[in-house]
This record gives C-alpha cells, structure tokens and sequence, in this order.
C-alpha cells in the first residue's frame, strides 16, 4: 500500500491538491495521504497532521512572528517521515517552506516532487541550486518554467494549469452580466486593484479616476469591482464616497471570474487574474505599483522584461503594462479605451489568448499524477 505525503500552505495548494490527490486515487486506491492541506483534501480523506492555515502567512515581519513555530512544525515532519518514510513527498507551492523540507528528506533517500515552481526564472535565480539539492522532479504550470529547469538540468515536467482545464475556450458575456444584474446591453469596464489592503490602497483611488475619465469618452459605460473579502468591500466603498462626481460602478463581494466574464475590458493589478483574464479572451491593462525603494531593488532583480503572464506566455508584449511613475489615470484610461475600441486589437488578442489556452490544457490533474507514479515506480 502506498502512502504519500503532501503539504501544502494555503487555499490555492489546498485546489491543486485535492486535484492532484483524486488523479493519484484512481492507481492506488488503497493509498494513504498525510501531511498538511485544507479542507479540499481533506474532503478526499487526507490527514492533515497540522492545520493549513498555520502555514498560510505572508510579509516578513507576520513570517518573523510565527518562525518559531514554522520551523517547530518543519522539523516533526522531516522526523516522522525520515522515522516512516512515505513512498514520496510532494510539496505544493510554498517554497520558503517546502524546500528546505524536500532538501532534508532527498537527503535521506526519500523521492521528493514539487508542483508549482517558484518564481527563479525571474529573479534571485540561484535559489535554482537550492531547487536541485531538493527535488528529484519539479511539477510546471507553465511551459517556459519547464524549459528554464531543462537548461539547469532538473528533471521537470510542464503539466498546464487547472485553470486551462476548467476555463471553457468560450466564455459568453450575457449570462454573466445577467447573474450580476448589470445591463446586458451596455459596455463593462472590471476594475481589480488587488485582493490585499496595502494593493487596494495604492490602486484603488487610481482605478477609479480612470474610470472617471473613461466615462468623460463614453458616457454610456458601467463598471464592476470584485472584492476580494469583506473588509476589501468596505475598503473600496470607502474609496467610492470619496469620488468627487458619481461613477456608475458596482462592487461586488467575490465573483472575481463572473466580473472579468462580464467585461468588455479589464484594468488589473498584476497577478493570478492575469492568467484569468487571459484564459477568458479579455483585453486588458495590467498595472502595479510599489514604494520607490522597493521598485528599485525589483528592477535590478528581475531578470525578465515582463511581469504579466500574458506576455511571459507569448513571450512578447501583447497586454499593456503599465507600472509605477507611468501608472497615472490618464495613461491608463488613454490604453484602457484602445482595448475596449480597436477592433483589429480585441481580435488580435482573443487569437493569442486561444492559441496559449490550447497550450496550458493538458489535464493538469491527470498529467501531475501520471509524472508522480512514475518516479514512484521508478
């Protein structure tokens, strides 16, 4: 009987996972799984031997608060799966954790896998060896991360991404600006300043005053907020009242999909709805900004010329990115009504975007787990 082990440190590990954990049912049914996840896995009869969320911690000063603990839980892992080796270990993102703890276990002789590469194709690229020392084989959603692991010589495999799978290639407007009670007939901007409350500070007000202006050229627009939790609700009501004229602008708690699904166009902080955004057909403006100091450090990291995943997947610029000092309402608005009115751009885009759908749907589940069983069987 096998038994695998799995940790995972929040809710996006805690999706792939339970994905990953149901493809490896269907070849060892009689399996055991342990380790860390959430409720997802836990639904498919995964122990959870530490709750998820105490893994689930961002920012340094929050990390520096709980290492004691992180590391107190790390270590009984790496004990008890030395004492009772699982037949592999597969860490799902998290990569300051899961490392160092795929890093101990490959040392003992116990087959380690991580799924979802962390981000060395784009800065602090030697943390590549690290990766090497610690995984007998690296899980990819993303084809050019694979090729970067082939050219350093870790075994790798691009597996696509759940989302590909899920995402239809066509996704009609209609049926979601009906479940949104918006007006189906009229165009929608969504607006998405990001899911945390320092992101929807710096670019919430902003991506409202391009809204403002976008309304001065068409008067007939209407926009959509999702917002990312309650407190991120209120956040931006707040922000709302404060607008000096009246914006026609709904904000919504959650339905992140079913808002950019309504749009015509979408102005987004930089991120995971990229990806969304993208694998609906969606023209949109890709924005961030962070404190001069840390911009100056990222620019001298980075080792990639883009940040959206759009254009990392084309591998050219195909959605506008617009960062930092250019980042005004005015810049943003002026790229904002292009998307929405340039025909001959909206139909150039839904091309790339299909062509890079087809791509990244593979049946990530079943291709994850198939790459598993065979390092497994060896």
């Amino acid at each position: 009987m096998k038994r695998i082990a799995i940790v995972v440190g929040e809710t996006s590990g805690d999706m792939l996972g339970a994905g990953l954990l149901k493809a490896l049912k269907e070849k060892y049914p009689d399996a055991t799984f342990e380790g860390i996840g959430g409720p997802l896995m836990q639904a498919h009869g995964f122990d959870s031997l530490y709750p998820m969320e105490r893994l689930s911690v961002m920012g340094l000063v929050e990390v520096l608060g709980r290492l004691g603990e992180l590391l107190k839980i790390r270590k009984s892992l790496i004990r008890r799966w030395i004492d009772n080796p699982p037949d592999v270990m597969i860490g799902i993102d998290a990569p300051d954790f899961n490392l160092t703890l795929e890093q101990k276990l490959k040392a003992k002789g116990i087959k380690t896998v991580h799924y979802v590469s962390p981000s060395v194709w784009a800065w602090r690229q030697k943390r590549v060896i690290k990766v090497g020392k610690a995984v007998d084989l690296m899980l990819t959603l993303f084809p050019f991360e694979a090729k970067f692991y082939e050219d350093h010589q870790i075994p790798v495999r691009f597996v696509g991404h759940h989302l590909a799978d899920k995402i239809p290639f066509d996704t009609p407007k209609t049926p979601a600006r009906e479940a949104l009670g918006l007006d189906v007939s009229k165009p929608i901007a969504c607006l998405m300043p990001g899911s945390r409350g320092g992101e929807v500070d710096r670019m919430g007000p902003v991506f409202m005053d391009t809204a403002q202006l976008m309304l001065q050229q068409r008067s007939d627009l209407q926009f959509v907020i999702p917002a990312a939790s309650v407190e991120r609700r209120e956040q931006l009501e707040s922000q709302l009242a404060e607008m000096p004229e009246k914006l026609p602008l709904k904000i919504v708690l959650g339905q992140s999909q079913q808002c950019m699904a309504a749009s015509d166009v979408i102005l987004l902080a930089s991120g995971t709805a990229t990806l969304e955004a993208m694998l609906l057909k969606r023209p949109m403006v890709v924005s961030y900004k962070v404190n001069a100091i840390t911009a100056f450090l990222l620019r001298r990291m980075l080792k990639q010329p883009f940040i959206a995943l759009p254009n990392l997947l084309a591998g050219r610029q195909v959605v506008p990115e617009v960062l930092q000092e250019a980042a005004t309402p005015v810049r943003l608005a002026e790229e904002m009504m292009r998307n929405l009115e340039d025909q001959q751009t909206r139909h150039q885009l839904h091309e790339t975007f299909q062509f890079i759908h087809r791509q990244l749907k593979r049946s990530a589940d079943e291709e994850a787990a198939n790459a598993i069983i065979e390092l497994i069987e060896g």
